[in-house]
């Protein structure tokens, strides 16, 4: 296979060396000729004596002088030739190790990244552009409903777009973090590919944000935008008093574990709508003063809020949703189970299992129904998680593929990812890249139908993401930014680090697009603590 560098090398700079190399070797034929002609030309036939020796003889010196003059000439025309040919290979030689491709790529003798700032890179820019895909959803979302699913489907295919390739990095990091590939070089280039997906990811967002933007227009049409963010905070207000009660609802028919993923959402809720009326407010004062920036930045804000307060109610709704399906599903499942190992019983060995081996899953999967139909009988009890366990208990014996035990790993594992989202979403200020990974995996696995597994990395992926949030603590010191709601914003990733003249916050409200266009007033620098 022909290398890269040799493809990319021009035409014309081969054919300048093989006219040099032509060079070369004629200058060098003459040479040899001009050296072997003189020998060519000399007699070796014996003299004939005739009259006159003397005057031949007195000649002779003469000839002498003429034979060195005529041997000189031809070594100083191969060593000046030879001196030209080594001079254009040297040149040659030199301009090729410094040559790059003609698409601009390092050649093998320039210097490669440092392997430990790369492998930083990959681990960051993943959850850096989960937060640009996340944000830019938000903001769609309100965009849509102002001027229709068709007016935005250039920026929802970019932010589909863009998923793609973040998709393409987790699955990636995934690898490396396997140990696959195990030799360096190779682990660097996987490495470079993560960071490449996730740059492409910003990119794509970055070349829409433009248009995006001039299909909002917020400087100049700003009222109307702020007539559909006040429509969803009031709806949004609404159903946080309804999610109040649900969360009583689920307190009296289920143990706490039951609504411990759920737990302090309405409040959560609140506080983000807290935030969002002070934006509002704000950005309809500075649309009445004549100050479409700060009007932007404020609704955007604004929006922000409103889209996570939504994801802490629906939060709330579809867990209550989820028990109650699986509360109507824990009897058919464990009929279902009991009809699946009653098969099982009659067969000596099942794809390879050994006969003990078979019996003891069977013994297992016995005794973890057993429990849970006196769990049932006992009440109150968590259904979800009676489910989880029946699943768990007939996978092994591969008798839960089909049938209602099915359709309770595939309840179990939809809503543990739906939890494990949310929360991400909703805290994505202080979650990191390994909890985002986990809950890609799982949702692939979910569509894969791989419900156990989907299950167990979702949960997963929570239980990352809420050691990070107690790893990063309290954004903000003092209750100003508790009471306003600035600490949740910052905590969920609304507001981003902004100039010191910003106000009280502090902070620039991130936007739709990727990097460069995140914060429409410039390039994040960090957040204020105080």
């Amino acid at each position: 296979m022909t290398s890269s560098l040799i493809r990319g090398r021009p035409r014309r700079a081969a054919a300048h060396i093989s006219v040099r190399v032509a060079h070369a070797v004629v200058g060098g034929l003459a040479g040899v000729v001009w050296l072997v002609l003189p020998g060519m030309t000399i007699s070796t036939d014996v003299p004939v004596a005739r009259s006159g020796d003397a005057r031949v003889a007195a000649a002779a010196p003469e000839e002498d002088e003429s034979s060195a003059a005529d041997l000189a000439l031809p070594l100083v025309m191969a060593a000046a030739v030879g001196a030209l040919a080594g001079y254009g290979y040297l040149r040659r030689t030199r301009r090729a190790r410094t040559r790059t491709t003609p698409g601009g790529a390092p050649t093998a003798h320039s210097p490669a990244p440092p392997p430990a700032g790369l492998d930083e890179d990959a681990h960051t820019l993943p959850a850096a552009a989960d937060d640009w895909i996340r944000t830019s959803r938000a903001e769609l979302g309100f965009v849509a409903a102002r001027f229709g699913e068709e007016a935005v489907a250039p920026f929802t295919a970019a932010v589909r777009d863009a998923e793609t390739e973040l998709s393409a990095a987790f699955r990636m990091r995934q690898r490396c973090d396997e140990g696959v590939p195990a030799d360096e070089a190779s682990r660097r280039q996987v490495l470079a590919g993560i960071v490449g997906r996730c740059q492409e990811a910003g990119r794509r967002l970055d070349a829409a944000a433009a248009a995006f933007d001039q299909l909002r227009a917020l400087e100049r049409e700003a009222g109307a935008a702020l007539q559909v963010a006040e429509t969803r905070f009031r709806e949004l207000a609404g159903r946080t008093a309804a999610a109040e009660t649900t969360l009583t609802g689920l307190a009296e028919r289920h143990p706490p574990s039951a609504s411990a993923p759920v737990t302090g959402y309405a409040e959560q809720a609140k506080d983000r709508l807290v935030f969002a009326t002070v934006h509002l407010n704000q950005a309809r004062q500075a649309t009445d003063r004549g100050e479409p920036e700060h009007a932007a930045r404020d609704l955007r804000a604004a929006e922000a809020a409103v889209a996570q307060a939504a994801v802490f109610v629906t939060g709330i709704d579809r867990l209550a949703e989820a028990l109650d399906a699986a509360t109507r599903l824990v009897p058919a499942a464990l009929t279902g189970a009991e009809a699946a190992l009653a098969r099982v019983r009659g067969l000596s060995t099942t794809e390879g299992v050994p006969a003990g081996e078979l019996h003891a899953r069977v013994r297992h999967a016995d005794a973890v129904l057993t429990a849970v139909r006196e769990e049932v009988a006992a009440g109150p009890y968590d259904p979800l998680d009676a489910l989880r366990r029946i699943v768990e208990a007939l996978t092994p014996l591969d008798a839960g593929r089909v049938g209602v035990v099915s359709a309770a790993g595939a309840l179990v594992a939809r809503s543990s990812t739906d939890l494990a989202d949310g929360f991400v979403d909703t805290h994505r200020g202080a979650v990191a890249g390994e909890a985002r990974e986990r809950l890609a995996r799982a949702r692939r696995l979910l569509a894969d139908d791989a419900y156990v597994a989907a299950d167990t990395l979702a949960r997963e992926a929570r239980d990352l993401a809420e050691r990070d949030v107690r790893v990063h603590g309290n954004p903000l010191a003092g209750a100003a930014g508790h009471a306003s709601g600035v600490a949740g914003a910052v905590l969920g990733g609304i507001l981003l680090g902004g100039d010191e003249d910003d106000g009280e916050d502090g902070g620039v409200p991130a936007s739709f697009g990727g990097p460069r266009t995140r914060g429409r007033r410039g390039v994040a620098r960090g957040v204020r603590t105080a």
